[in-house]
């Protein structure tokens, strides 16, 4: 009965090891849009002769059937549904709170060379005016992911670095060249007398 499948469509073995390891590559989605475009080009949009003859699961097959002509992909349980929420997706008045906060502590860098806004509040003093805002206890995160979310809002926890003027003189090294004039200094003398 093999020989009567690898014939069908002039398939041969390494053709169909090829279609099995590039389906095996692909995930979700992906591997069901391929499996389904393979199972019409060389199966006859049949799912059973696709899980016969290239070892595809009959169910996975007719799902990307399905999601072609339909134009619908299906999302599992598993994607749609699984991960924590980002705090701020949880707790959004509380968020709107931090960034006022951190805005009235923020500073533009010196340098206008970025867009980034360092801010002096840090994070153990951000929880710290949001439980006197009164919010819970419970809404409020660690110090740790408190920096983690003002880093998200844009803010860096930095101390905020002033334009510093340049010095116009030169700094004096040990063995510098530029020495001052006085008695004391051995080499004036030799040069002098």
């Amino acid at each position: 009965m093999s020989a009567s499948i690898i014939e069908y469509k002039n398939l041969s073995l390494s053709q169909i090891e090829d279609l099995r390891l590039a389906a095996s590559k692909l995930t979700g989605a992906k591997r069901r849009s391929f499996q389904a475009e393979m199972t019409l080009k060389y199966c006859q949009g049949r799912a059973r002769l696709a899980e016969s003859m290239l070892g595809w699961g009959r169910a996975t097959v007719e799902l990307g059937l399905a999601e072609k002509r339909t134009g619908i992909t299906c999302v599992g349980s598993q994607s749609g549904f699984s991960g924590t929420k980002r705090w701020e997706e949880r707790y959004p008045e509380v968020a709107a709170k931090l960034k006022e906060l951190a805005e009235s502590h923020a500073q533009q860098d010196p340098t206008f060379e970025t867009s980034l806004a360092f801010t002096r509040l840090t994070a153990a003093a951000a929880i710290s005016q949001l439980q006197q805002l009164g919010i819970e206890p419970e809404q409020i995160p660690s110090p740790s992911t408190m920096a983690e979310i003002l880093n998200r809002m844009g803010y860096r926890l930095r101390k905020v670095v002033k334009a510093k003027p340049k010095k116009n003189c030169q700094k004096r090294t040990r063995f510098s060249t530029i020495l001052p004039v006085t008695m004391n200094n051995p080499r004036m003398a030799v040069l002098s007398d």
